[in-house]
Parts: C-alpha cells; structure tokens; sequence
C-alpha cells in the first residue's frame, strides 16, 4: 500500500475514535470508557494518571512514557501523536509553570479535542500542532524529552520519522517511546489491512529491524522493558510485543 493511503487509513480511523471518545486504535478491540480505563491501567497507567482528564484518555497507547521518561520541571516536551492530549497533560505537571508541553498529531479532530480539554481544565503550558512526525513542525535543537505512546509504527517512513526526532531534540535529548513490533513476520495480506495498519500491527516492524533505525538516525538506544503480554491482552496472539526504549541524542 502507497504511503499517502496507509496516512489516509490511520487519519479515518482516528478521526472516527476522536468523535467516539472511545478506542479501536492501538489493540484489536473496539471499547467503550471502561475498556479505555481497564487498557491504561494494564500499560500501566495509575488510577491519579487516569483521572486527571479522563476524556483524554482514548485507550489507544501500549506503554506509559511518563512514567518510563526522566521529565524535569522546565522541560520542554514534545509528544509524538498526541491524540486527545492524555500524555500532554500528564507531563504538563511534571514541567510545571517554566516548562512546556507541545503535542503534534496530523488528525485535524484529534487537534481539535486536545485543544478542547485543555482549555477546559485550564493547562496553559500545553499546546497542540497539526503536523506529521516525518515532517515535525518544530525547530531544531528544540527539545529537552520527547515522547511516543504506540505511533510511530503507523508511520510509513519510520527512518524519516526518527531522523526528524534526532533534529528537533537538543544535544543529550531523549525520547521515550512505547510502540508496538514484530516478533515473527505476519502475512502480507494483514500488512495491508486497514484494520490491523489503524490498529497498530500492520505497519508494524520486526523488533530488530526497528531497533537498527533508530541506532541508524542517531540515537544512543536503551531498552527499558518488553511486555510480550499485551499479544494475548489486546492483539489476539498476533506474535508481537510492546517495546519500551530510551534514545538518546549524542
């Protein structure tokens, strides 16, 4: 499938789930509020994480990068598929009134709704851009930490997407990431389905080869966790994991 046809699949999908406010994005499983609050609870979200802006929370992610990332008051942050907001707002807390919190998404209705739960609760140090992460529009050497919760496997060029991370982030920089690879190779068939590239496994990688781009960008990798769990939780044993990392720029 063309690289403007798989955006244009995941753009629908996600359009659909932001005037739903429920999540058949990241898993195999359409959900209602309860599913999206049992799915942040098992990628380990905490029960204060979750309330803070429920609405914001769509069920859509496979980690928690707040709680993986090392966020210091002052920070400026960009969140890579920013959604509804859910990760903005939990690391707008953490920044606090010297930092900043910038979430990118290239769904115009996801934009729309982050901004609208911000401005509902009153977070002034978070702001929301329409934009693709292989294209950011941020500047360069902008970034204290960056964060990706289960997106850049929806992304067609991923070594594009890691090479505009690496340009954004300043000098020792990190991003912290959870995303959704390959533990064995599927069939083309389900590499091309809209539903599975929407819900995270068709535009999946193999995890080795997933890891050789983002050392091939720059990036100084750590790998904090693998949850191989979520395959039976949320991907009806489809052969692949949830990969925590850290990537530093040096």
């Amino acid at each position: 499938m063309q690289d403007e046809k798989i955006k244009e699949v995941v753009k629908k999908s996600y359009a659909k789930i932001a005037s739903q406010n429920s999540g058949c994005g990241c898993s195999c499983n359409c959900g209602t509020y309860a599913d999206n609050e049992q799915i942040a609870k098992s990628i380990g979200y905490s029960d204060e994480e979750i309330n803070t802006v429920s609405e914001a929370n769509l069920g859509l992610g496979c980690g928690n990068p707040i709680a993986m990332g090392e966020i210091k008051e002052g920070d400026i942050i960009l969140d890579l598929g920013s959604g509804a907001g859910f990760d903005c707002f939990l690391a707008s807390k953490k920044v606090g009134e010297t930092g900043r919190v910038i979430g990118v998404d290239m769904t115009e209705e996801m934009i729309a709704k982050a901004e609208e739960n911000a401005e509902k609760y009153g977070y002034k140090n978070v702001e929301f851009k329409l934009g693709e992460i292989e294209n950011l529009p941020i500047e360069d050497n902008s970034i204290d930490v960056a964060i990706s919760n289960c997106v850049i496997n929806l992304v067609p060029d991923k070594e594009k997407a890691f090479r505009e991370i690496y340009r954004v982030l300043k000098k020792d920089g990190k991003i912290y990431l959870s995303d959704i690879v390959l533990l064995d190779n599927i069939a083309d068939e389900l590499k091309s389905d809209e539903e599975l590239l929407a819900g995270c496994v068709g535009g999946a990688l193999l995890r080795d080869e997933y890891m050789e781009i983002i050392k091939k960008a720059g990036f100084e990798v750590k790998i904090l966790s693998e949850d191989k769990d979520i395959s039976k939780r949320q991907y009806q044993g489809i052969p692949l994991e949830s990969l925590k990392i850290e990537a530093i720029k040096k």
